[in-house]
Parts: structure tokens; C-alpha cells; sequence
């Protein structure tokens, strides 16, 4: 019953890479696939179990699935890591060059206009697949299922985020044109490295279960392309995992709110640098742009992009009772580090005859 839904997800998610040669084959594999299943017996079922949060409560659920439904799950998969690639390597440098010749010309067609908000929707579909793919690798033995507030919470947090971030870089390199290749360098060469000086420190060896044809070279290019994949991400937004690359997911699955307040602290402060860099060295072409309430817009555009992202992870995050600590009591923390200690409470048992009662 689940096939025709798992079909429609897969065709979704491919709409974007229909002219693509890769993605249209898999678009036509996976229709192939779909329309011979129930045509031919099952050699075998293979039940997976999962379990579900609600109310508070765990519920294991197993489920059979066949060749047709775990197929259409791979490429389903393959869509979604495809949508990541295409939006962080083709539409975030598409945008940007879009948004720099604009600023520059200082004019807008219709046809540019189309075309910029095309790739700031494809980057945020990117950046809200990265949020999906994170929180099932996170928490594979749960059945992961968003609710469409939390979609559209996901949707603001990134599109503000990106697109204040896109805005910023832009409107830099049109005064500091020269400047702008080391910070970007400095950017990516920094979080390209993170990942690989952990490793060194941590001691342990390369993964070799990636890929069983792959000799130790080869490996070392793959985590090399999944690194510079992972540091173009970062450059524009948050890239919502963690890699440790001594795991065998190469994904670290601990919730570490350090490393993402230091990241949006972080950001913050180099937009911040940025915009007001360029505020003071501006030229001519601004003359017609009230400067300073663009500079508020795009702080504020940036400060609310982290305002629904910390309400997606205190409210709507679909796993957050398996959190050992939320946004909320990580603020209380760094916030309220050094209190008065309180009042204790005296708290006394109530008092019914013939009935013993103790307080833990």
C-alpha cells in the first residue's frame, strides 16, 4: 500500500534533475521499477523495525519490504543526495554570480529575477534536505516524520540565512573585489581541514567500508570530496551534521550545541565585519539605497534566520525528547552560570491514614 507514496516522493524530489542525464535515468529506473512490482513474485521480504515517538511514548513498529520498495528507497536517496550536490556546487554559485552582475548593472530583468529565485529555491530545498538526512542518520532507529510546521519553520530558518549570506558576500566583493577570494579561501580551506586534523588527533584509521572496490587512495578521494562537499555547505549555512571521519557513517551522531552556537556566533560576527566594511568604503553605485536600513535589514534578516532556528530545535524538532539537553537549558547555562543558590523546598508528604508515603 505504501509503493504508490513511496513513488510520488521519489518523482517529487526529482522534478529538478528531469534534463539532467543521471537523474532523468534514475527518474526512468525508478517508473520501470515501480510499474513491474506485483508483476513478478518477491524472491524475499526483509522486515525492518522501527520505532515511533508519540505522546512521549516508544512504539516499535516492523514493516515488510520487498525488491520494488527498497529499490525505490535507494534511489530516493540518491535524489536527495543529488539535490544536495546540485544546489551547494551549481545553484549557490549560480546565485551569487546572478546577485553580483545585478547589483552591479543595477538593474534586473524578469528573466535574471526568475532565475535567482529558482536557485535560492533549490539551495533551500538542498539546505532542507541536509536537516532531513541529518536527523535520520542521527536517529536511524526511529521513524522520522516532520510535521509541515516544522517544514516551514526548516524554510524560513534556511532561506533567510542563505539568502542574507549570499547578500553579504555580494555586496563585499563589489567594493573589496580583491579581498574576497582569501576570506573565501580562509572559509573553506578551515572547515575543509576541521574534519581531517580530528582524525589525526583522534589516532584511529581510515574507514574501509565506503566502498569494497576502493584501495586506500581511493577512499582518501572520497572523503576528500565528501569533505569539500561538507565545507561548501558551511560556507553558506549550516550544514546540520557533524563529520568524524573515524566513524563508520562518517557522521558524528551527538548533539553538540557548542559546536553550533560557536558556528552562528561565529558567522554572525564575520557578517557583522562584513557589511559594515562595506558600509563605510561604499561607492557611487549606492547612491539610490538607503545604506544603513539595508545593513539593519540584513542583520536582522540573519538574527531571525537563528531566531526559527532555535525555535525548530526547542519546539518542533521530531526527536526532541531523545534529547538529553534542548536549546532552553543550553541558554539557561551559559546564561546563568553564576546564580545565588536558592531556597531549598521543604516539601512534606500528604497525609492519608493507613497509607505510607515517601519522598524521593
Amino acid at each position: 500500500t505504501h509503493l504508490p507514496c513511496l513513488l510520488v516522493r521519489v518523482l517529487s524530489e526529482a522534478l529538478f534533475y528531469l534534463p539532467v542525464t543521471p537523474g532523468f535515468t534514475l527518474c526512468m529506473e525508478a517508473l520501470v521499477v515501480y510499474c513491474w512490482s506485483g508483476k513478478e513474485e518477491e524472491p524475499y521480504v526483509t522486515i525492518t523495525r522501527k520505532r515511533r515517538l508519540r505522546k512521549g511514548y516508544e512504539v516499535e513498529m516492523e514493516q515488510e519490504v520487498g525488491h520494488s520498495v527498497r529499490r525505490l528507497a535507494t534511489h530516493r536517496n540518491a535524489f536527495k543526495r543529488m539535490a544536495v550536490i546540485q544546489a551547494f556546487l551549481g545553484s549557490t554559485p549560480q546565485l551569487t554570480l546572478q546577485l553580483y552582475i545585478s547589483v552591479l548593472e543595477k538593474y534586473v530583468p524578469a528573466a535574471r529575477a526568475i532565475l535567482m529565485g529558482i536557485c535560492l529555491v533549490s539551495v533551500t530545498y538542498g539546505a532542507l534536505v541536509c536537516n532531513i538526512l541529518a536527523i535520520q542518520v542521527k536517529y536511524d532507529d526511529y521513524k522520522v516524520q516532520l510535521r509541515p510546521l516544522a517544514f516551514l519553520c526548516i524554510v524560513l530558518w534556511r532561506s533567510l540565512e542563505i539568502s542574507t549570506r549570499v547578500a553579504v558576500l555580494v555586496l563585499f566583493s563589489t567594493v573589496f573585489k580583491h579581498w574576497i577570494i582569501p576570506i573565501a579561501l580562509t572559509n573553506l580551506l578551515v572547515v575543509f581541514f576541521l574534519p581531517w586534523v580530528q582524525f589525526w588527533r583522534s589516532g584511529t584509521r581510515l574507514p574501509d567500508n565506503i566502498e569494497k572496490n576502493f584501495s586506500r587512495v581511493g577512499t582518501v578521494v572520497v572523503l576528500c570530496a565528501f569533505t569539500l562537499l561538507y565545507a561548501s555547505i558551511n560556507m553558506f549555512c549550516w550544514s546540520a551534521v557533524q563529520l568524524k571521519l573515524a566513524d563508520r557513517d562518517l557522521i558524528d551522531k551527538s548533539q553538540n550545541w557548542g559546536r553550533l552556537a560557536v558556528y552562528y556566533v561565529a558567522r554572525l560576527a564575520e557578517n557583522t565585519a562584513l557589511v559594515i566594511l562595506w558600509y563605510f568604503f561604499k561607492t557611487d553605485v549606492y547612491e539610490n539605497i538607503c545604506t544603513p536600513l539595508l545593513v539593519v535589514q540584513l542583520l536582522l534578516g540573519y538574527c531571525l534566520g537563528i531566531y526559527f532556528m532555535l525555535l525548530f530545535f526547542q519546539y518542533l524538532h521530531p526527536c526532541r525528547q531523545l534529547f538529553r539537553h534542548n536549546v532552553a537549558d543550553y541558554l539557561h547555562c551559559v546564561c546563568c552560570r553564576q546564580h545565588r543558590p536558592g531556597t531549598p523546598l521543604r516539601l512534606q508528604a500528604p497525609h492519608e491514614p493507613g497509607v505510607r508515603h515517601s519522598i524521593v
